[in-house]
């Protein structure tokens, strides 16, 4: 039976970040200089990483990762975002809120891996220093990534597939600069419980799981390093996690404020505070953390810039 009320939607009204026209020539220029941050500081991480042997190690492999899936993430919600604030119509085509939608989400949940793997590392790394090269060897490191790249595009497409099963009646304005889940649950006509019962359960996968995973890493971390007879040895060890503890914390705080809260608690305005959040400011912390606070790569830093490494 063919409904009357429901008409397919062809384009969808993204209404950004704020309304006010006089401010949209700033905000572009911030996000602006964001994206340009993001992309340089990762990009300058993976050039460290790759001219400097001493960091062909499995933890900056893990980094090369985690650098590249902030890149790709950024490249799918920026430049759209960045049109938006200077158009006078901020239209995105069905397609292509399909596949920002899909891109978005499968770099988020493979960062999701990757930072619980990068956990898992340091775990295996402190308890047992003598195995470690056995351990974690080039094949299981190459595996454990690989297998985070590829969790993300699988279950994303779970995702999307449930989400753009609904419809969206005469209704296309999304309150949101993206394509988002939340978003695009607000904007729909028909019942959305099955499309919130397959997120909850992907949300068990892709943020329960891994946050559980690196709870469980730390948690023997801090016991193997409160083993550790020597203070020095002791403060070696933390900071070698700290830096990465930093970045879980920020990362996963916010997207699990984002998805793990109940719908009817939830607000467009709120949803958007914490998009730009994980979206925009973690990845430009991520190349600030982990080079101020990482010895090696500010040593391979001083390499590449011809300056003598300090004592």
């Amino acid at each position: 039976m063919e409904s009357s009320n429901l008409t397919s939607v062809t384009e969808f009204i993204l209404l950004g970040l704020s309304s006010q026209p006089e401010i949209q020539v700033y905000l572009f220029l911030l996000f602006l200089m964001i994206c340009l941050i993001i992309l340089l500081g990762n990009l300058l991480i993976m050039l460290l990483i790759m001219i400097d042997l001493r960091l062909h190690t499995p933890m900056y492999f893990f980094l090369t990762n985690l650098s590249s899936i902030e890149i790709c993430l950024t490249s799918c919600v920026f430049p759209q975002m960045l049109v938006h604030f200077l158009a006078e119509r901020k239209s995105i085509s069905y397609s292509c809120c399909v596949i920002q939608f899909y891109t978005s989400l499968s770099f988020g949940i493979a960062e999701c891996y990757i930072l619980s793997v990068m956990a898992y590392d340091r775990y295996v790394a402190i308890r047992d220093p003598l195995r470690y090269s056995v351990t974690m060897n080039w094949v299981i490191c190459g595996r454990l990534a690989a297998g985070s790249w590829l969790g993300g595009f699988i279950l994303s497409a779970v995702d999307t597939v449930a989400t753009f099963q609904l419809s969206f009646c005469h209704n296309n304005v999304i309150n949101h600069f993206l394509c988002e889940m939340p978003a695009l649950l607000h904007l729909s006509c028909t019942d959305t419980s099955q499309a919130e019962l397959v997120m909850q359960v992907l949300c068990i996968f892709t943020l329960l799981g891994p946050i559980t995973l690196i709870i469980l890493s730390y948690a023997h971390i801090i016991i193997a390093v409160l083993r550790i007879r020597s203070a020095q040895g002791r403060r070696k060890a933390f900071s070698t996690c700290s830096s990465h503890l930093l970045v879980v914390t920020l990362f996963f705080g916010t997207i699990m404020s984002l998805y793990l809260k109940p719908k009817s608690l939830s607000s467009p305005e709120y949803n958007k505070v914490v998009s730009v959040f994980y979206l925009a400011f973690t990845p430009v912390l991520n190349p600030l953390i982990y080079s101020l606070r990482n010895k090696e790569v500010k040593m391979a830093l001083r390499k590449l810039l011809g300056k003598p490494e300090s004592p």
